[in-house]
């Protein structure tokens, strides 16, 4: 017997069948059998807005992988940019491939000069990098207009390679503007994440060459944002995408909502904590706290992973390499103190609070100097080709555009009253 579900409607006392498929039923069989009845689901919580091919997600056992592939592996042997190439394409490159594709993004990092000279001095001194990244990515699409011709698949490329080649740029244009130091040009004698530390912190110096292990921990965290499945951004993104909106305006649409601190900045939440316990002996009182309900254990816990997340492993291997440059950051051994109690107390993990990829990489960045307003500015680099492969995807299966249903719940049918006769 295949797998199905009985709906009855209580009313008519009528039964209808629904496949399930994939794990998942068609919500076509519910609209032709109930017309009018909507279901309601506040935030997508039980909800396949589509089909996809790009992530696989399974939180109750703690597994990611991106094409197949296990994100551990991934981060183990593979590139930022090689991943890149496998969420676009959906295969790993072979010699040829990589090398062309490193080749491209790498010399189409510059941007307009209209850009470094007349947009980013708009901007009021002390902007927020990500309000200016949001506003820069949108502002891309009037330089390329030819964006808009979304039905030519090699013009689609095209544009995926120009936003993973200059968001980096971008990003280390609204840095250096927000702290008034002049702008530094890509230079492409360096991989992608030593060229971006490069534009971020290079001074007088001929050429900024960064510690090796420091660019490739940087590398890593990139990996592990590429792409997590359906998430609030990737959400916007798909719908902005699905009125046939060009890339630009769908990501930056995307990095709008990954700016919202319910989004892009638990990372920066988990500093403020630690900040807050103040010492290793804090940390036992402050987890009472917590119990208590009177305070929140930030870095913990996931909205879909119900065991340990995956990427906060990898990233908590690579904090200890970039310490070893850098010198420990004085919050890590109230970290390790937090994740020590935090696993071994029945009352998180009852409620499946384990460490999440958040809890460990706000402080790799700061050890790595990063200032707390360009943490999200990070992640919003690491996901643009997660979000390109989605809104290249919702394009060549032409998806419809996003039009959900509401229930409404305000009043019934009134008569306007004029002002004067108003209570």
């Amino acid at each position: 017997m295949p797998d199905s579900v009985t709906i009855t409607d209580n009313r008519t006392g009528e039964s209808f069948e629904i496949p399930i498929v994939d794990g998942g039923v068609d919500a076509s069989e519910w609209r032709n059998n109930l017309p009018g009845l909507w279901f309601l689901d506040p935030g997508f919580t039980t909800t396949a807005s589509t089909e996809s091919a790009i992530t696989e997600l399974d939180g109750a056992n703690g597994i990611l992988r991106y094409r197949g592939y296990p994100i551990e592996q991934l981060a183990e042997h593979s590139t930022f940019l090689e991943v890149c190439y496998l969420l676009i394409n959906g295969e790993l490159p072979n010699q040829q491939q990589l090398d062309k594709w490193i080749y491209d993004v790498t010399h189409h990092t510059f941007i307009h000069e209209n850009m470094r000279k007349r947009f980013y001095e708009g901007f009021h001194y002390d902007a927020h990098p990500m309000g200016m990244l949001v506003s820069a990515i949108a502002a891309l699409s009037t330089f390329y207009p030819e964006a808009k011709n979304i039905e030519d698949p090699i013009n689609r490329l095209i544009q995926i390679n120009r936003l993973i080649s200059k968001g980096p740029t971008l990003a280390a244009m609204a840095y250096r503007a927000s702290i008034g130091m002049p702008f530094v040009y890509p230079d492409n004698e360096l991989n992608y994440a030593e060229n971006f530390l490069s534009m971020m912190w290079k001074i007088a110096e001929p050429r900024y060459i960064p510690d090796p292990v420091l660019s490739r921990a940087l590398d890593v965290l990139l990996i592990l944002h590429a792409d997590h499945e359906q998430n609030c951004s990737t959400t916007a993104l798909r719908v902005i995408g699905s009125s046939h909106a060009d890339p630009y305006s769908s990501v930056a649409g995307a990095t709008a909502g990954l700016y919202g601190p319910r989004h892009g900045g638990a990372n920066e939440a988990v500093i403020h904590m630690l900040r807050d316990i103040g010492s290793y002996e804090n940390v036992e009182s402050f987890i009472e706290t917590v119990k208590g309900g009177d305070g929140r254990l930030m870095g913990f816990g996931h909205r879909v992973y119900k065991a340990y997340d995956p990427r906060a492993r990898i990233v908590k291997d690579h904090a200890e390499e970039v310490f070893k440059v850098t010198g420990k950051n004085p919050l890590l051994d109230i970290a390790l103190k937090l994740e020590e109690i935090a696993l071994e107390d029945d009352y998180f993990k009852s409620r499946n609070l384990y460490p999440n990829v958040d809890f460990y990489t706000g402080l790799i960045y700061q050890a790595m100097n990063f200032p707390m307003d360009m943490f999200t500015v990070l992640f919003a680099i690491g996901r643009m080709p997660g979000w390109l492969a989605h809104w290249n995807e919702a394009i060549e299966a032409n998806v419809r555009i996003s039009r959900p249903r509401q229930v409404y719940v305000g009043p019934s049918e009134r008569n306007y009253v004029p002002v004067s006769e108003r209570d």
